[in-house]
């Protein structure tokens, strides 16, 4: 039998999530969506990497340039508002699981302080669109501010709105900045 240690199931993740990348940026035709979705669906909870890979995805969808962009835009944020929701489940279970609370933060990394302490003051100060604009932040891991928000806030709809309205605007931010910097070059 297998013993999972953490250790052994953030190199799972690591592994799965590098390969998921790779399916990702290969994704073509209609089919790609679905892995959009289902990959940003597993980046909302389980898998660390970055969301933004999505805009890679060498998709043949045969409409215009800017009406493709947004549908994979609106695709990502759809599965990552639906993967948050799963996550926001998790992270209510785990308000009522003192034993997994008490493992975390006896452990070698305390996340849960760190990204308690930030989300926390997000969340008082702005409530759901703090939520929103911690997860416009491109290239920062959105998994850790959607589990803090996610124990931290009781609204599954709220929730997910706030997710998805995030995730958009972290793809229009991550967007704008490469089709700056390809303009400026």
């Amino acid at each position: 039998m297998i013993h999972l240690t953490p250790f052994l199931v953030a190199e799972l993740s690591l592994t799965i999530g590098g390969n998921l990348e790779a399916v990702v940026e290969s994704a073509t035709g209609w089919p790609g969506m679905g892995i959009i979705f289902a990959y940003s669906f597993l980046i909302a909870f389980a898998l660390p990497g970055p969301s933004e890979i999505v805009l890679l995805a060498p998709l043949d969808l045969g409409l215009p340039s800017w009406a493709h962009l947004s549908t994979i835009m609106l695709v990502s944020a759809l599965g990552k508002a639906a993967g948050s929701v799963f996550a926001f489940h998790i992270g209510q279970e785990v308000k009522q699981s003192g034993p997994i609370v008490r493992w975390v933060r006896r452990s070698r990394w305390d996340v849960l302080e760190w990204s308690e302490k930030r989300s926390t003051q997000l969340a008082r100060r702005y409530g759901y669109a703090g939520l929103a604009l911690a997860l416009s932040v491109p290239f920062f891991p959105d998994t850790i501010s959607i589990y803090a928000f996610a124990v931290l806030e009781k609204n599954y709809l709220r929730f997910a709105i706030a997710t998805f309205v995030g995730s958009l605007g972290r793809l229009l931010v991550t967007a704008g900045l490469v089709g700056g910097a390809s303009v400026a070059v």
